[in-house]
């Protein structure tokens, strides 16, 4: 099973030196920026485009065709924002790609930014992970210090300036525009689109808002060449991604693979679910995407999959729970979760998460009724779709989804007058989780 992965954006993470610009280089790297300056600019964004490369943030809207949309002689500063924003519960990808190889995205973001003509680029970190903002920024001083920033880079006459910004810990700011807003200085809250950001984003100026696995991606494109890439993955999602697993498993961590593979491949890959248990549901994308259960294990892990099975691929968080835990207690504590990093600008999903959160949590102690899941679904159709951004219909997710499978789960809590599970049995140092 373990020619099922492709280790590209992850293959030198055993390295002990990967995250300096020595390690780096060793095994090939910026040998692909060498190559992009020789280019000329629009055949990086048509190798891109011809990628299929889809953005690793959880939208996936073609790369290629992002880049594609800033316009040019507009006379205008053009910039890259990197969105290393990652926040949402199970996702953690990005976080290790920043600690063990933070010269890829780095070199990505050079090429990137060549092929859109701009000549600065912002990275914005979660400013909590404070090891992961100074290794990025250590890795940027050692990229100027070598000439791969600056002014005149490798003698091609391009310059450019890269700043690694420090976020100040708001989910909302992980959406591109309230991104943007607290780059500016701003509260982070949404705009109102259009104008998009690739007509008029920071400073009113067009930019390129890229996930950092995205941005990562992008050497190795240029390197080994769009058809290499579109060769693996699926048809319409092509190429390959990392897949977090996390939760009831009996090895977490990161697998890098093909979109398109399934869970189960990937449990066979982590030993299963852990010793003398049985998967209950999980989340294919994060707490954001509509939960699935053992039905759809053999569910293709790409866009399209993903949207047949009910749900979304989102940033590729698998999150596995076991039948040792309460579905119920689960969705609250996601939704105590949307509800507290809910900015406020919209009435949905403002008053809509509060609500939520008193519901389930009545539901939970047992002192709900039928006519609250009525209630719940009520307050879920108010949201979804009525929501500023993505925050509100994310919100949504677990709730409608959760009641679509665990119905009965929701109903046996009322009728014992307290939640049936025993919380400890679910953590991961039980004794077996017995």
């Amino acid at each position: 099973m373990s020619g099922v992965l492709t280790p590209v954006l992850t293959a030198h993470w055993d390295q002990p030196d990967s995250f300096t610009l020595e390690g780096y280089r060793r095994e090939g790297g910026y040998r692909a920026l060498e190559k992009a300056l020789r280019m000329p600019k629009d055949d990086i964004v048509g190798a891109l485009k011809g990628s299929g490369l889809r953005g690793r943030g959880g939208a996936g809207f073609p790369t290629g065709v992002k880049w594609g949309f800033i316009p040019q002689g507009d006379g205008k500063p053009h910039y890259l924002v990197v969105n290393a924003d990652e926040s949402e519960p199970g996702t953690c990808k990005d976080i290790p790609l920043m600690l063990a190889t933070p010269h890829m995205l780095i070199e990505g973001a050079i090429i990137t930014c060549f092929a859109i003509k701009a000549d600065k680029a912002f990275i914005y970190v979660r400013g909590e992970v404070l090891h992961v903002v100074r290794r990025v920024q250590h890795a940027v001083a050692e990229a100027y210090e070598a000439g791969y920033l600056g002014r005149d880079i490798l003698g091609s006459g391009y310059n450019l300036d890269i700043v690694v910004h420090s976020g100040a810990g708001a989910y909302i700011c992980g959406e591109e525009t309230a991104l943007l807003d607290s780059l500016e200085g701003y509260r982070g809250q949404p705009r109102l689109k259009p104008p998009f950001p690739a007509v008029e984003g920071l400073y009113s100026c067009p930019t390129v808002i890229n996930n950092v696995e995205s941005i990562a991606s992008v050497p190795s494109i240029v390197a080994d060449g769009a058809d290499w890439f579109a060769g693996m993955g699926t048809e319409k999602s092509t190429g390959f991604g990392i897949f977090s697993l996390s939760g009831h498993v009996t090895t977490p961590g990161q697998y890098e693979a093909p979109l398109g593979i399934t869970l189960r491949e990937l449990l066979d890959l982590a030993g299963g679910v852990r010793a003398g248990h049985r998967l209950k549901f999980w989340t294919p994308g994060g707490s954001s995407t509509p939960i699935l259960t053992d039905e759809h294990l053999d569910a293709p892990l790409d866009f399209e999959g993903m949207a047949a099975a009910g749900s979304l691929l989102g940033t590729r968080a698998l999150q596995i729970f076991d039948e040792t835990t309460c579905v119920v207690r689960a969705v609250l504590r996601w939704t105590e979760f949307y509800e507290h990093e809910s900015c406020g600008k919209c009435t949905p999903c403002r008053e809509g998460t509060f609500w939520m959160v008193r519901v389930l949590d009545r539901l939970e102690h047992g002192k709900g009724s039928e006519e609250d899941l009525e209630k719940l679904l009520d307050i879920c159709d108010n949201i979804l779709g009525r929501a500023f951004c993505a925050l509100g219909d994310g919100a949504v997710s677990p709730v409608t989804s959760s009641i679509k499978y665990f119905r009965d789960e929701y109903l046996q809590h009322q009728k014992e007058g307290g939640c049936p599970f025993d919380p400890a049995a679910a953590t991961a140092w039980a004794n077996g989780g017995r």
